[in-house]
């Protein structure tokens, strides 16, 4: 393959992507089945072609984390503060845990009937189809009311927030005792520890930076930041969260020496053009993930009637258990949030992240790929029969 050619194809890839994401709009079929599409119908012509390419697996990883980072990151700079929202906060918290433990458990119990596993392994590869995905979920939010909106991103976030901190936690501690929750709590306020003095750090930094180029700067040190938190197993996506949502609140803070030494004019032109870059460098980052997962899937795991089996009883109990919680805990409107229930980036990453040896039978990409597919199609009709009217488009300065 020629430069030139290769320069044609993620050019085209990005074109193409673009078209989805307009005809998204019109549809409410999500860009990411599009891409999904695209990524297999990439991979007949390469094969009919005779195209030769290299392991698009050993990239996948770390696209997706940088897309997920940007993509968090996207939506907390959306969100403004206000003691009001609290009650809407704690609700989504609450329900994005009730709904990640309940189905993480029910999902292991399904499995270990059917694949005879123990309780453990089944639990630790049904965490990650219990995860809301926020790279699908955020961007599918945009057209509804603003409080329905928020409801929708603070809940997907929590999700994947809390489901990396539950698969991690199972990993690391194969058998739970009471040891392992000590460990639990001592990562969880270093994460908050490094958080804070992280925020502060980056905000000082982007105050004093002169440099034309500064936002890539920022958000390079931010991913950083996280990697950094990871190797140590702590949940970095706490960081990256509370980044955001302190950047467009960092107004309302009223301490003297805060305003003094962080605080400058330039503050909310900066912040627009860092919303910018980022849904931008995000959309690039999730166009090249979910055609490169769809280019180096496995169809033929699709006609497994075990994968199959598998799929229908996860769909069925994922959307039971939510309507549940949304009902009882969240206590918010069902039309249109219980569809929003898609999964996506994240399953993939923590699937990949999941030992060889651990895995289960049956668990493999073409179920990956079914539960993406039949969550999102659920999200698309539920938007469609809900007849919410398309937001305006926005306006960037």
């Amino acid at each position: 393959m020629t430069t030139y050619t290769a320069l044609i194809i993620l050019s085209g890839l990005v074109i193409f992507s673009y078209l989805f994401d307009l005809i998204a709009k019109r549809t409410r079929v999500p860009a990411v089945l599009l891409l999904l599409a695209l990524g297999i119908g990439l991979h007949f012509l390469v094969t009919y072609i005779g195209f030769k390419t290299f392991n698009f697996l050993t990239i996948l990883p770390a696209l997706g984390t940088i897309g997920l980072i940007l993509i968090v990151l996207e939506g907390a700079l959306e969100l403004k503060y206000d003691k009001e929202k609290n009650g809407l906060i704690l609700r989504s918290f609450f329900s994005a845990l009730t709904i990640l433990v309940s189905t993480s458990i029910v999902l292991a119990l399904i499995l270990q009937h059917l694949s005879g596993n123990t309780f453990s392994a089944c639990f630790l590869n049904a965490i990650p189809f219990s995860i809301v995905s926020s790279a699908i979920a955020i961007p599918s939010s945009k057209a509804m009311e603003d409080h329905k909106k928020e409801y929708i991103v603070y809940e997907a976030s929590f999700s994947d927030i809390l489901g990396i901190v539950l698969f991690n936690f199972m990993l690391n501690n194969p058998s739970v005792k009471a040891g392992s929750f000590v460990n639990l709590g001592i990562e969880t306020f270093s994460i908050l520890l490094l958080s804070v003095v992280s925020c502060l750090f980056m905000l000082y930094l982007l105050s004093r930076l002169q440099h034309h180029v500064k936002f890539f700067l920022i958000i390079s040190i931010l991913i950083l930041v996280y990697a950094f938190g990871e190797q140590f197993h702590l949940s970095a996506l706490i960081l990256v969260l509370a980044f955001g949502l302190f950047l467009n609140n960092a107004n309302r803070i009223k301490l003297k020496w805060f305003r003094k030494y962080f605080l400058y004019p330039k503050l909310s032109r900066d912040l627009r053009q860092l919303f910018q870059l980022s849904a931008e460098s995000a959309f690039i980052i999730r166009t090249f993930f979910f055609v490169i997962f769809g280019f180096t899937m496995n169809l033929q795991e699709l006609i497994n009637l075990e994968v199959l089996e598998y799929g229908v009883v996860i769909l069925v109990a994922i959307y039971l258990i939510r309507f549940i919680s949304l009902k009882y805990i969240g206590k918010t409107e069902l039309l249109p949030e219980i569809f929003i229930s898609p999964r996506g980036l994240i399953t993939i990453l923590l699937y990949y992240n999941l030992p060889d040896n651990l895995k289960l039978k049956g668990i493999e990409t073409g179920l990956l790929f079914l539960i993406i597919l039949g969550t999102s199609i659920i999200m698309s009709l539920g938007l469609l029969l809900s007849g919410k009217k398309e937001a305006p488009e926005p306006i960037f300065d």
